[in-house]
Protein backbone atom coordinates (compact mmCIF):
# COMPACT_ATOMS: atom_id res chain seq x y z
CA UNK A 1 0.00 0.00 0.00
CA UNK A 2 1.30 3.68 -0.89
CA UNK A 3 0.06 6.41 0.85
CA UNK A 4 1.50 10.23 0.98
CA UNK A 5 3.70 11.32 3.66
CA UNK A 6 2.73 14.92 5.19
CA UNK A 7 4.66 16.78 7.73
CA UNK A 8 2.58 18.72 10.16
CA UNK A 9 3.93 21.62 12.87
CA UNK A 10 2.59 22.94 16.16
CA UNK A 11 2.81 26.54 17.43
CA UNK A 12 2.36 27.72 20.29
CA UNK A 13 1.24 31.50 20.42
CA UNK A 14 0.43 32.72 24.13
CA UNK A 15 -0.80 29.44 25.26
CA UNK A 16 -2.82 28.56 21.83
CA UNK A 17 -2.60 26.20 18.87
CA UNK A 18 -2.40 27.52 15.91
CA UNK A 19 -5.20 26.08 13.09
CA UNK A 20 -6.13 26.37 10.06
CA UNK A 21 -9.57 25.04 9.32
CA UNK A 22 -9.68 22.52 6.15
CA UNK A 23 -12.18 21.84 3.15
CA UNK A 24 -13.52 19.12 5.34
CA UNK A 25 -14.67 21.73 7.97
CA UNK A 26 -11.89 20.41 10.39
CA UNK A 27 -9.16 22.20 11.69
CA UNK A 28 -6.22 21.07 10.67
CA UNK A 29 -2.27 21.51 11.94
CA UNK A 30 0.36 23.68 9.10
CA UNK A 31 1.68 21.51 7.19
CA UNK A 32 1.57 19.36 3.65
CA UNK A 33 3.21 16.62 1.68
CA UNK A 34 7.14 16.35 1.47
CA UNK A 35 8.59 16.96 -2.09
CA UNK A 36 11.19 14.89 -3.46
CA UNK A 37 14.82 15.83 -2.38
CA UNK A 38 13.05 18.02 0.42
CA UNK A 39 14.30 17.71 4.19
CA UNK A 40 10.82 17.31 6.64
CA UNK A 41 12.60 20.39 7.98
CA UNK A 42 12.85 22.50 4.62
CA UNK A 43 9.23 21.02 4.30
CA UNK A 44 7.95 22.46 6.74
CA UNK A 45 9.10 25.44 7.27
CA UNK A 46 8.09 26.01 3.57
CA UNK A 47 4.55 24.98 4.05
CA UNK A 48 4.20 27.42 7.42
CA UNK A 49 5.40 30.04 4.64
CA UNK A 50 3.06 29.25 2.26
CA UNK A 51 -0.15 28.59 4.25
CA UNK A 52 0.18 31.11 6.65
CA UNK A 53 3.31 33.43 5.71
CA UNK A 54 4.64 32.59 9.53
CA UNK A 55 8.31 31.66 9.43
CA UNK A 56 9.13 28.91 12.16
CA UNK A 57 11.92 27.73 13.71
CA UNK A 58 11.36 23.36 13.74
CA UNK A 59 12.39 22.01 17.24
CA UNK A 60 12.06 18.49 17.57
CA UNK A 61 10.12 15.29 16.24
CA UNK A 62 6.28 14.95 18.13
CA UNK A 63 5.00 11.69 16.73
CA UNK A 64 4.38 9.92 13.75
CA UNK A 65 1.12 7.55 12.68
CA UNK A 66 -0.79 6.52 9.79
CA UNK A 67 -3.97 8.86 9.21
CA UNK A 68 -7.41 7.93 7.70
CA UNK A 69 -8.51 10.90 5.98
CA UNK A 70 -11.50 9.95 4.24
CA UNK A 71 -12.47 6.17 4.01
CA UNK A 72 -9.66 4.18 2.45
CA UNK A 73 -7.62 7.05 1.76
CA UNK A 74 -4.39 7.02 4.58
CA UNK A 75 -1.63 9.55 4.60
CA UNK A 76 1.60 9.41 7.10
CA UNK A 77 1.60 12.14 9.37
CA UNK A 78 4.43 13.31 10.93
CA UNK A 79 4.35 16.03 13.24
CA UNK A 80 7.13 18.73 14.70
CA UNK A 81 7.24 21.00 17.51
CA UNK A 82 7.89 24.87 16.36
CA UNK A 83 9.10 28.55 17.56
CA UNK A 84 8.31 31.14 16.48
CA UNK A 85 11.30 33.14 14.37
CA UNK A 86 9.78 37.01 13.84
CA UNK A 87 6.40 38.72 14.50
CA UNK A 88 3.16 36.80 14.19
CA UNK A 89 0.87 37.98 11.95
CA UNK A 90 -0.39 35.33 9.89
CA UNK A 91 -2.18 35.42 6.48
CA UNK A 92 -4.33 32.54 5.59
CA UNK A 93 -3.53 31.13 1.79
CA UNK A 94 -5.93 29.95 -0.51
CA UNK A 95 -5.43 25.92 1.26
CA UNK A 96 -7.74 26.71 3.52
CA UNK A 97 -11.33 28.53 4.68
CA UNK A 98 -10.05 30.05 7.93
CA UNK A 99 -6.96 30.69 10.43
CA UNK A 100 -7.11 30.56 14.36
CA UNK A 101 -5.72 30.45 17.79
CA UNK A 102 -7.50 28.17 20.27
CA UNK A 103 -6.29 27.38 23.73
CA UNK A 104 -4.93 23.75 24.37
CA UNK A 105 -8.02 23.16 26.72
CA UNK A 106 -10.37 23.72 24.24
CA UNK A 107 -9.31 21.28 21.50
CA UNK A 108 -12.12 18.70 22.49
CA UNK A 109 -14.50 21.39 21.82
CA UNK A 110 -13.49 21.56 18.08
CA UNK A 111 -13.57 19.56 15.08
CA UNK A 112 -9.71 18.57 14.88
CA UNK A 113 -8.53 15.05 14.11
CA UNK A 114 -7.57 13.19 17.78
CA UNK A 115 -3.89 12.12 15.96
CA UNK A 116 -3.45 16.05 15.70
CA UNK A 117 -4.86 17.21 19.17
CA UNK A 118 -2.29 14.74 20.57
CA UNK A 119 0.56 15.98 19.14
CA UNK A 120 -0.47 19.56 20.47
CA UNK A 121 -0.65 18.35 23.90
CA UNK A 122 2.50 16.37 23.67
CA UNK A 123 4.27 19.62 22.22
CA UNK A 124 2.89 21.80 25.05
CA UNK A 125 4.28 19.01 27.75
CA UNK A 126 7.55 18.61 25.97
CA UNK A 127 7.62 22.72 26.12
CA UNK A 128 7.20 23.26 30.16
CA UNK A 129 9.68 20.54 30.99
Amino acid sequence: MDFPVSIKGVLIIDGKALLLKNERNEWDLPGGRIELGETPENCLVREFQEETSVNVKIKEIIDSYLFEVIPGKHVFIVTYGCELRCNFSPKISYEHQEIGLHAIDDLQNIHIPVGYARSISNWTKIRTI
